[in-house]
């Protein structure tokens, strides 16, 4: 299951109320997260503010049924976070063990749809799920860009994409399942409150295309961090800090 981004914590343009954030309300509430999973059986990909050292992130939190919070901070900061949240460093492949068989998935959130080369780095790493999660509200953007911008990234790199936008009328980019054709299965946008469910068929994700690169005329390196480990533990009582 996937959620928008700042579904746990909040978020907005203006992050200022960050400064009446309380980490451990925030802890709690990652807990009670753990316990859903924990007794459904299912995965979550949640968005959220995340807090470590006496720093924020945006980022997300893959919760899984076994307990275990792998964390995604968002590595392309949007303007009004720069200088308030800090930036991740890393693109992490989580692999969730599901019932059907293992799945590798890759997180991006909000803007980084934008950057294409980021979905091919989690790709070439080994994800077949892309979950995106946005905050997307902005009447300002042209309508129809992001949709197409998430249909590409499904098509170009052969993979499954997961996208979960706010309900909210000034929505410009929608909620949708998206093959790695490019074919949208489910789609919801605007303010209407919706959840969106679809069968994943792992066997249609494939390498076909990223196999065929020239990567004699073009190469792109990737320079991790310390983001880039997939599970940096989990203490009691401090999931959103681990």
């Amino acid at each position: 299951m996937v959620l928008p981004e700042g579904a746990l914590s909040g978020y907005g343009a203006d992050l200022s109320p960050l400064d009446r954030l309380d980490p451990a309300e925030l802890d709690g509430a990652v807990d009670e997260l753990a316990v859903l999973a924990r007794r459904t059986g299912v995965h979550l990909v949640c968005g959220s503010l995340l807090r470590r050292d006496g720093r924020w992130w945006n980022g997300a939190l893959v919760v899984t049924p076994a307990g275990r919070r792998k964390p995604y901070r968002k590595v392309n900061l949007a303007v009004n976070e720069r200088g308030v949240l800090s930036a991740g460093s890393g693109l992490p492949v989580h692999r969730l063990d599901c019932a059907g068989g293992a799945v590798d998935t890759g997180v991006q959130i909000c803007r980084e749809v934008r950057f294409p080369e980021q979905w091919r780095h989690l790709a070439g790493s080994g994800a077949q799920v892309f979950a995106y999660l946005t905050h997307a509200a902005n009447p300002a953007e042209p309508p129809g860009v992001w949709r197409s911008h998430l249909i590409s990234r499904a098509a170009e790199n052969q993979r499954w994409l997961l996208a979960a936008n706010v309900a909210d009328e000034a929505s410009h980019c929608p909620s949708m399942i998206i093959s790695p054709r490019g074919e949208v299965v489910a789609e919801t946008t605007g303010g209407e409150r919706a959840v969106l469910r679809a069968t994943v068929d792992l066997a249609a994700v494939s390498d076909w295309y990223l196999g065929q690169r020239r990567d004699d005329v073009l190469e792109t390196r990737y320079h991790g961090g310390p983001g880039d480990r997939e599970d940096e533990g989990r203490r009691p009582g401090h999931g959103s800090t681990d």
